[in-house]
């Protein structure tokens, strides 16, 4: 039986099937992660208030990546009283077809941060059956957000959550790798980190320390120590200006089924990229192998 592995939302745990839309959620405003739970009030549908703090809506700014590719970030909007009262007066009328809002952004989105926090928008409804849309800024960034076409990688890599497709991630200046669908990403230690309940990637970049090593010559001492594997569990492939080199195996002492792969990749510049990937279903050797394959280098 072949695995299969599906992404789910941030948000609700509902399964995502369309990847040509990615939803991503906010749970709160920025300014709501600072402030003890006591001082968040509940203050109507999709709506918080906070001592001191302001009054919030949740809206939803659409990003166009390439590809064909929505991303729809459910963030928040800080307004006024007056805004606040007037939408929680239409939320459940038919009057909130007609809905128009202005107010702040109150989340510093990702790749773009702090410097689209606070960012002034209007926010109007598409369909009564969702949640306001930022339609227009005059914010020269905001306005940029919400017109332009992104690059889908360059934007979605910035995001820990699954997601529904795969990524292209860069690990420096040089080096990238593919995120599969599903798995979370972090960094830590120097390391990039991918992973599901089931599956784990950990990538490192190395500099060589002898200049001018022939890059089948930086693997061999990259590999040496390494386990023992044998000869059909291994395989050595070409690159442009480089050599890859990857084995796998089933170690014996976790106690319960495990598969480990381990794959290089050395560029005649004096880098290398390792990945160490595991997983417990045999069959998802295929997914460790493309994960592999697919480091590649940019000069």
């Amino acid at each position: 039986m072949t695995s299969q592995h599906h992404t789910s939302c941030s948000c609700c745990g509902e399964p995502l099937a369309d990847e040509r839309r990615v939803d991503v959620r906010f749970r709160l405003p920025d300014a709501a992660l600072t402030v003890p739970e006591e001082a968040r009030h509940d203050a109507g549908p999709s709506a918080l208030r906070l001592d001191g703090g302001g009054c919030y809506l949740r809206v939803l700014l659409p990003v166009r990546l390439t590809g064909g590719t929505e991303l729809v970030l459910g963030t928040w909007l800080e307004v006024d009283d007056a805004t606040l009262a007037r939408a929680h007066a239409v939320w459940e009328d038919p009057a909130y077809a007609a809905l128009s809002l202005r107010g702040a952004l109150a989340n510093a989105v990702r790749p773009w941060g702090e410097a689209l926090l606070g960012a002034h928008v209007t926010a109007e409804v598409r369909d009564p059956d969702e949640l306001p849309y930022v339609t227009a800024s005059d914010h020269p960034l905001a306005a940029r957000v919400v017109t332009r076409t992104w690059d889908r990688d360059e934007v979605l890599s910035r995001f820990a959550h699954p997601l529904p497709l795969s990524v292209r991630t860069s690990l420096d200046e040089r080096w990238s790798i593919e995120r599969t669908a599903g798995l979370t990403a972090r960094f830590a230690d120097g390391t990039d980190h991918f992973a599901d309940p089931v599956r784990s990637v950990a990538v490192n970049v190395f500099e060589d320390d002898t200049p001018g090593r022939a890059p089948s010559d930086f693997l061999a001492a990259l590999l040496a120590g390494a386990p023992a594997a044998p000869e059909s569990q291994r395989l050595t492939e070409p690159l442009p200006d480089g050599q890859r080199h990857a084995f796998w195996l089933t170690p014996a002492e976790h106690g319960r089924e495990r598969h480990e792969l381990y794959g290089f990749a050395a560029h005649a510049d004096g880098t290398a990229v390792g990945t160490f990937c595991t997983f417990e279903a045999a069959d998802d050797l295929a997914w460790a192998l493309h994960t592999w394959r697919s480091l590649q280098h940019t000069a």
